[in-house]
């Protein structure tokens, strides 16, 4: 079949990022002033997610040197509710893949799926928490605050949602999925900020090219506030393709590093995970590989209408269900239909629009990186029309090599 030709295409974004991360994480801890709620040779648990964060060794490494200049004795827990296969073991080996280990951050990684109840809130969702960080004598959390890929709120994806859910393990995790993520998150920190000796918080925004856009230490009275703030900054440069209407998206990647629902529903249409209007609407969406840092766990696999059968041997089906029973998005894990190979995937997309001279098709890396992509040619007036979009003129042809597998474009 001959492919359609695609073009590349830049797309500007707001870049502004912290030239100096370990430096203003200092900062902001040189204003931090707890009183008299620490002693020297404390424990301090800090919870670390599983979520991509670009500067995460640096945000995690400078927090741990603060507190023990601080005279305390921090230690990592990882705070990632069921991910790493929903073991301590599975945890500790994400975290090293981003980067946190002992060696690399100068604290002991402490990981175990033990939790502690701390009743109930007035929704009904019983609220746990890590059985490591209540026996610590502080607990200081860093998160990354973002969009959520589930539900909308003024506070989503942030410093409450690792102490509500995160730390919570995988059966806390579970249990608060259970109910409205919406209305419990913010009562359930509460209740654990309330219950255990919850510190601080280091809250971090990201912009679209990676970059850290801003950063607060908050204390715990503060959490929901700036969760809601940093939400705010955000939504105002969150990273989405410029196009609504596509026959094909081609996305060459998912992967719980990329996004905890392996590809951003937000960029690819809530639609596909929650039903509803379809906008942006891509008809034919197919992906074609899974990240190593996931480790087999392929969520999201499930919004994806055709795949590779390279992919589907790579899934860890035990991780990748557990995920989506925890979080309770069952359809997260469905089955795409798997084809040979990259090519056959291609050559499948594309053949259900009749005029290829006019098919609407787009190709990124994940949804994560899409400061450049490519697109077919009938997209082309439409992008030139929009501001901070540079299209470049040189045709290129889709690559494969002998196996059938797809060439990167860069």
């Amino acid at each position: 079949m001959d492919l359609p030709k695609i073009y590349t295409v830049h797309q500007q974004f707001e870049d502004t990022s912290i030239k100096d991360v370990a430096g203003t994480v200092r900062k902001e801890f040189s204003k931090f002033n707890p009183g008299e709620k620490i002693k020297n040779g404390q424990s301090v648990a800090v919870g670390v997610a599983s979520r991509g964060t670009h500067d995460l060794q640096i945000l995690v490494k400078t927090t741990i040197d603060c507190l023990k200049e601080m005279g305390l004795k921090p230690f990592v827990i990882p705070a990632m509710g069921s991910h790493g296969g929903g073991t301590g073991e599975g945890q500790e080996e994400v975290l090293k893949d981003l980067g946190i280990s002992e060696e690399q951050v100068g604290a002991k990684i402490v990981s175990s799926m033990d939790v502690v109840s701390l009743g109930k809130i007035q929704a009904g969702a019983e609220v746990f928490m890590a059985k490591d960080a209540i026996l610590a004598d502080h607990i200081v959390v860093i998160n990354r605050v973002k969009p959520h890929t589930a539900f909308r709120s003024d506070v989503e994806s942030g410093l409450c949602k690792i102490l509500a859910v995160g730390c919570g393990r995988q059966i806390g995790a579970e249990n608060m999925h259970r109910y409205d993520l919406a209305k419990t998150i913010v009562p359930a920190a509460e209740l654990i900020m309330e219950k255990t000796p919850v510190l601080c918080g280091l809250a971090v925004t990201e912009n679209a090219m990676g970059g850290t856009h801003s950063l607060k230490l908050a204390n715990p009275e503060e959490f929901a506030d700036v969760d809601r703030e940093f939400l705010k900054t955000a939504w105002e440069i969150f990273p989405k393709l410029p196009l609504d209407d596509l026959d094909v998206l081609i996305v060459d990647e998912i992967g719980k590093n990329v996004s905890g629902a392996g590809m951003d529903p937000n960029v690819v249409g809530f639609w596909r995970r929650e039903g509803g209007v379809r906008n942006p609407d891509y008809r034919v969406l197919v992906t074609l590989d899974l990240t190593p840092q996931s480790h087999g766990n392929a969520t999201g696999l499930g919004f994806v209408d055709l795949t590779t059968k390279r992919l589907i041997s790579m899934v860890d089906w035990q991780a990748t269900y557990l995920n989506s029973l925890t979080c309770g998005v069952f359809r997260a894990s469905r089955m795409p239909i798997p084809l040979e190979n990259d090519l056959e995937v291609v050559e499948t997309a594309v053949s259900r629009t009749p005029e290829m001279e006019k098919i609407r098709l787009a190709r990124i890396v994940n949804t994560g990186s899409l400061e450049t992509f490519w697109v077919s040619k009938e997209l082309i007036p439409e992008l030139q029309a929009k501001k901070g979009i540079d299209v470049e003129k040189e045709a290129l042809d889709f690559g494969f090599d002998e196996s059938g597998r797809i060439l990167p474009m860069h």
